[in-house]
């Protein structure tokens, strides 16, 4: 079953059981599939390599207005972000912690040769692209600069 498939499933449920929280999040995640299936190039279907990312970009940008909305004190709003957040993680592979982060970063550094932190820009290609839908970029660049900082 797509995601879309599910996210559609969900909402039935979801519109049935009234579930207001469940729904913004469901309805958010429909929104960027039917504009990644309209974009130029998609051919009305995106694969599950482009859905993955839209839900991080989504992840992501609630993020970013829920740390905004807590520096200004606005926790109505902040608690509607951290309910979109949990919901739409649901549909995100499990993310690493931070010790398995360091493992993996540290295997990349043994495989790619890196020597210091003139290395870092190979590191983090080949992290991203290891670890992709796993663990937050910010914590794999993090992660990576002290692995490689003497």
């Amino acid at each position: 079953m797509s995601l879309e498939e599910k996210v559609m499933s969900l909402m039935k449920d979801a519109m049935k059981s009234k579930d207001e929280a469940l729904l913004r999040g469901l309805r958010a995640i429909k929104a960027e599939i039917i504009k990644a299936k309209t974009d130029p190039g998609a051919n009305g279907a995106i694969s599950e390599d482009t859905e993955l990312k839209l839900l991080q970009k989504l992840v992501k940008s609630r993020r970013d207005s829920l740390t905004i909305y807590q520096e200004q004190n606005r926790p109505d709003l902040a608690a509607k972000e951290s309910e979109e957040i949990a919901i739409i993680e649901k549909f995100l592979p499990a993310q690493m912690n931070e010790e398995d982060v360091k493992a993996a970063v540290q295997a990349i550094i043994t495989q790619v040769g890196a020597a210091g932190p003139q290395d870092l820009g190979k590191v983090m290609g080949a992290a991203t692209k290891q670890l992709a839908g796993q663990a937050d970029g910010k914590l794999i660049s993090a992660v990576a600069k002290s692995l490689l900082t003497p």
